[in-house]
């Protein structure tokens, strides 16, 4: 089995995860006199079961990205670790666009005047890179998941 493959298999527990929580919601209390639709004990034995095959995929991941070369200096897990990285500060970044531009509005002359203190266009051209080195690095990773077989035990 593909790393990629695995990957796939762990998202699919993580989305039964939510539903089976969601269900649980929906059953935990009823009024008095009445059956929930499904039984809770069932419903709690499932996600059970989901979460434990889910700590399967986490592990064998996990341990193949640490185990699995990306490229001749690093393993997949510090490159995922690096587009985290990218991610984190491109998002810092464009909050910090997003807070800079807001225009401020004055109604009269006493109101307070604001002035941005960073440069818009370059703190743009920074995010602009960080974005195509995420793209770029997320791209390779990808392409790594469909090649790397995924290790066992």
């Amino acid at each position: 089995m593909r790393l990629a493959e695995a990957l796939v298999m762990r998202a699919d527990c993580q989305r039964r995860v939510a539903q089976i929580k969601q269900r649980l919601g929906r059953v935990i209390k009823v009024q008095e006199g009445e059956k929930p639709p499904e039984s809770p004990t069932e419903l709690l034995d499932e996600i059970r079961r989901t979460l434990d095959d889910l700590a399967v995929w986490v592990k064998k991941i996990n341990k193949t990205n640490a185990l699995s070369t990306f490229d001749k200096s690093i393993s997949l897990a510090d490159a995922l670790a690096e587009r985290d990285r990218i991610m984190q500060h491109r998002n810092i970044l464009n909050e910090l666009l997003n807070e800079a531009s807001i225009k401020q509005e004055r109604y009269s002359r006493q109101e307070v005047k604001f002035h941005t203190t960073i440069e818009i266009a370059d703190l743009q051209k920074e995010v602009d890179e960080l974005s195509r080195k995420y793209r770029e690095l997320d791209f390779k990773i990808q392409e790594k998941n469909w090649s790397t077989d995924l290790l066992d035990n």
